[in-house]
């Protein structure tokens, strides 16, 4: 394995806590922007290295099939703060828009019993939360005052480690605390071919098979590995401040993604590379060292696991506490079943329009239901520029964040043998598919038509549909009332110009 060069480090309240603590543990909840499963060290990929990230599965649990609820980071992240699917969350359960006020999250829960709660980076977002009359991010206080030369272009300025160590010098004498480190890597863009200053080498790197294979990609590969890596030396700084603070053994720390990574038939869809993500826990002693999870877990299972964890708790929320496995009082994690989805990722149609999706991942399978199978499902394939006038073919497709392994698919469509990389992330996609992970991890052949997986389409399609009925998504609809989320504004970014040709 290439070894890094720039590396820089060595409700109601139950009275008693379950756990022999002598005060409620501290949180530190570490997320990542656009990385997908299994771009760490400790997943075996052997062209990147994550020793922090690699230091708290070794010193707890290692999940190997953990989900997040929205392959997009504003639904996605409203979604962990609040322990609720994102159709259960209104406005914020699509992207750039607003979150309306009483959707408690678990910051506000930890306040409320004696916490100190703040962040740096990235919170909730993108979206406005001023305009739903909150005072603050629903991620916390901010903390992103003290600013650092960036290593790289397209790495943030902020200094989450010396944010951290800030915030942690403010709180009252053993006020136990909650701390959002949200790390603005590796979403793009980034500084092409920075790979070449980490000593990385491209005969090492592993392409998805859903991508072509060449060195272009491969580069773009790397490029996002060392901003992982970058993000993975602030984490090693920040647990060697909890050390310093004799805080360790009485931190619950929790590293994760909002979603998967920034590449065509990753971020912004339900297949595995848009929603399957790292995922690593440990608290001191309270978690079995080097225990590994093979039970689907989802990102909605965490709020509860932390209140949990402090003695705040409601046992009727969505999700499972993940605490009495983590603690070895189950063999098992709660739930088996992980169900995504995602509404307008971008402004990528005209009218502001989305492309609906849900999806449910048990151990073997993935089901997806494409409930506007007539929309494009990345976008329509040109707009207007600013002046009015019509942009090229194929270059409106605003669901895929631009790149260079993106421009190379859509420079040689023509090619063909990149023809087919690109009819598969552009076209029409079908009401349902069925993918038979275990044999296709990539998701490339859609068994939605094979009769040998009939059982589990039935299955699947029960589950799904029972979810939904339980947590009142309006996609379960034939009416306007399914069609709600076209009503929630777009507050972030560009609105775009669509002919009617399409």
């Amino acid at each position: 394995m290439n070894k890094n060069k720039f590396l820089l480090f060595g409700f109601y309240v139950i009275p008693q806590l379950a756990f022999s603590v002598q005060k409620r543990p501290n949180i530190l909840f570490v997320i990542s922007d656009d990385q997908s499963y299994p771009y760490t060290s400790k997943y075996g990929s052997e062209f990147i290295d994550t020793p922090a990230f690699d230091f708290v599965a070794n010193n707890g649990c290692l999940f190997n099939n953990a989900f997040v609820t929205s392959p997009g980071s504003s639904p996605s992240r409203a979604s962990i703060l609040t322990g609720l699917y994102p159709w259960q969350i209104e406005e914020a359960g699509t992207h750039a828009s607003s979150f309306p006020i009483k959707y408690t999250c678990f910051p506000d829960k930890l306040e409320s019993i004696g916490y100190k709660v703040g962040f740096t980076g990235k919170g909730w977002g993108p979206g406005d939360w001023k305009i739903s009359g909150r005072k603050r991010n629903p991620a916390g206080e901010e903390y992103n005052k003290i600013k650092v030369k960036p290593l790289f272009s397209g790495i943030s300025n902020i200094d989450y480690s010396e944010n951290f160590r800030l915030f942690i010098s403010t709180r009252k004498d053993n006020q136990p605390f909650y701390f959002w480190v949200g790390l603005n890597e590796p979403h793009r863009p980034y500084e092409k071919d920075v790979w070449k200053k980490t000593n990385k080498s491209l005969k090492d790197v592993t392409v998805p098979s859903f991508l072509p294979n060449n060195d272009i990609v491969k580069g773009d590969i790397l490029d996002y590995c060392t901003e992982i890596e970058y993000f993975d030396s602030h984490l090693s700084k920040i647990i060697n401040i909890l050390k310093e603070n004799n805080e360790l053994g009485n931190t619950i720390i929790i590293v994760l993604a909002d979603n998967g990574m920034p590449f065509p038939m990753a971020k912004a869809t339900c297949y595995e590379f848009g929603i399957h993500v790292p995922l690593a826990i440990c608290w001191g002693t309270n978690i079995k060292k080097g225990l590994v999870c093979d039970d689907v877990v989802s990102s909605i299972d965490l709020a509860p696991t932390i209140l949990d964890a402090v003695g705040v708790y409601k046992k009727d929320m969505v999700g499972h506490s993940m605490l009495p496995y983590l603690t070895g009082k189950r063999k098992t994690v709660e739930g088996s079943k992980a169900f995504s989805g995602r509404e307008r990722h971008s402004s990528a149609r005209k009218d502001n329009k989305g492309y609906p999706i849900r999806s449910l991942r048990a151990d073997k399978y993935l089901y997806i239901k494409n409930f506007r199978p007539e929309r494009w499902p990345v976008g329509e394939p040109c707009c207007y520029d600013d002046k009015g006038n019509l942009k090229p073919l194929h270059s409106a497709y605003y669901d895929i964040d631009d790149g260079p392994s993106w421009k190379y698919i859509v420079d040689n469509r023509d090619v063909a043998s990149i023809f087919p990389y690109f009819l598969r992330i552009v076209s029409i996609r079908p009401y349902e598919e069925l993918y038979d992970i275990i044999n296709d991890p990539e998701c490339n052949k859609n068994l939605i038509s094979d009769n040998n997986h009939r059982k589990e389409l039935d299955l699947m399609r029960k589950a799904l549909r029972e979810m939904q009925q339980k947590t009142k998504d309006t996609r379960i609809y034939d009416d306007d009332r399914s069609d709600i989320w076209e009503t929630y504004p777009r507050l972030k970014g560009d609105i775009h110009k669509f002919p009617d040709i399409f």
